[in-house]
């Protein structure tokens, strides 16, 4: 389920259902780096709109959570903790965190969901079947990864 107002809505009259939210984590830079971050949140966004049409009525797609590569990763993390606490109450018992920034791996200890870091593929210079391709393959590595998850807590 995406973060719609039909799906939300769906969501409300099934959640017994929907256990796992899935946070894709961005990282915005300008001048230098602009362009490979956005080609990151590019990937980014096309793996976990695939992931979340795989797995449509077990997992609900919440808006990326976005941030300044500038800022300090102390005051990110804490930002980010304070959403982890808001998606724990409101019954989610699985959540994963889907980035392309190696930096997460450092603080991957301070957070109760479970982090996937995946190198962003450069998409740009692929044509539209290309890039399913490439997305599809990545999806299903992950589908491995989710099912233990879930399996890990029955």
């Amino acid at each position: 389920m995406k973060w719609v107002s039909k799906d939300i809505e769906t969501y409300l009259t099934a959640k017994e259902y929907v256990d796992t939210a899935v946070i894709p984590l961005y990282s915005v830079s300008f001048g230098n780096e602009m362009k490979q971050s956005a080609s990151s949140a590019e990937f980014i966004t096309l793996l976990t709109n695939y992931l979340e049409r795989q797995f449509t009525g077990r997992l609900m797609l919440v808006p990326p959570y976005t941030y300044l590569k500038s800022d300090h990763f102390e005051d990110i993390i804490n930002g980010l903790k304070r959403w982890e606490e808001n998606i724990e109450k409101n019954e989610f018992k699985h959540i994963f965190y889907i980035t392309s920034e190696i930096d997460w791996k450092n603080y991957e200890d301070e957070l109760n969901g479970s982090l996937i870091w995946l190198p962003s593929l450069p998409l740009e210079h692929l044509n539209e079947s290309q890039k399913i391709s490439m997305i599809e393959s990545q999806v299903k590595q992950l589908l491995t990864l989710f099912t233990q998850k879930w399996h890990e807590n029955l």
